[in-house]
């Protein structure tokens, strides 16, 4: 099993796609209603829906670099804003905070091996 893709709310599509290729995502589907983007590595995917009502989105969408530090100065550079600057955290991952322009929370973040395996992994099964 593997995870296809994560989906957001967005209000203003234009400004949304914008903001996730500014961010290098790459966009591979433009339609006023919808957009899915690849990411730089991997296989993963994303898309964006809009929404016409009101929303609240309590998900945190969590993007992955080795060069984690580099990333948010570059984007800082470009104009992007951050809500909480680069901080190592006590679950032993170094990240930054931010929102896109719909307000969903957005992680950027470095992990490397506790990424999968902290010292505090579990293995239970059915």
């Amino acid at each position: 099993m593997n995870l296809n893709q994560v989906t957001l709310p967005v209000k203003d599509m234009e400004s949304a796609s914008e903001f996730y290729r500014k961010l290098g995502f790459t966009q591979i589907v433009d339609t006023p209603h919808y957009a899915r983007f690849e990411c730089p590595e991997g296989d993963s995917t994303f898309s964006l829906s809009l929404m016409a009502e009101n929303f609240s989105n309590g998900a945190v969408i969590y993007f992955e670099n080795r060069d984690l530090d580099e990333w948010v100065s570059d984007l800082k550079a470009k104009g992007i804003e951050f809500e909480q600057e680069l901080t190592n955290e006590p679950y032993l991952w170094r990240e930054a905070i931010l929102r896109d322009p719909s307000g969903n929370k957005i992680k950027l973040y470095w992990a490397g091996e506790n990424r999968k395996n902290p010292p505090w992994r579990i293995e239970k099964r059915a």
